[in-house]
């Protein structure tokens, strides 16, 4: 099973003018624990995660006074991605060992999708019931 068949194809996603504020609402609306901040030309440029907020607000002394920073000044830059036909155990694996809770799929340098460790587990899981 790849990638290509559980990603989440419509995502939100943040821009480079997309501000703290912007990524709170979206990660609110979407419940998303992350999101991708892509480019004019849907090129991932970073991946914010709730942690990265929380960091920053620790960090200025209140989420607040973060709030109209843009996302991308606490976000990780040239985030590592996938390609939709990557096996669901070799992505599984990719995240585990670099600590990501969300991974960019990416066609040509293009975001088409994204997956969190627990889509992985789940159709992992599911995949081998089936099989056995």
């Amino acid at each position: 099973m790849t990638l290509r068949e559980v990603l989440h194809a419509h995502i939100p996603t943040l821009t480079a003018s997309s501000t703290v504020r912007d990524a709170v609402d979206k990660m609110d609306i979407y419940q998303f624990p992350a999101l991708v901040i892509t480019d004019e030309f849907a090129r991932p440029l970073g991946v914010i995660t709730e942690g990265d907020i929380c960091q920053g607000a620790v960090q200025k002394g209140s989420i607040t006074s973060l709030s109209m920073d843009p996302a991308l000044a606490y976000a990780s830059v040239e985030p590592t991605t996938a390609q939709p036909d990557m096996e669901l155990g070799d992505a599984f694996h990719l995240m585990l060992s670099s600590g990501l809770t969300l991974l960019p799929v990416v066609d040509e340098e293009r975001l088409i999708g994204v997956v969190m460790r627990m889509d992985l587990m789940q159709a992992m899981l599911m995949d081998a019931e089936e099989k056995g």
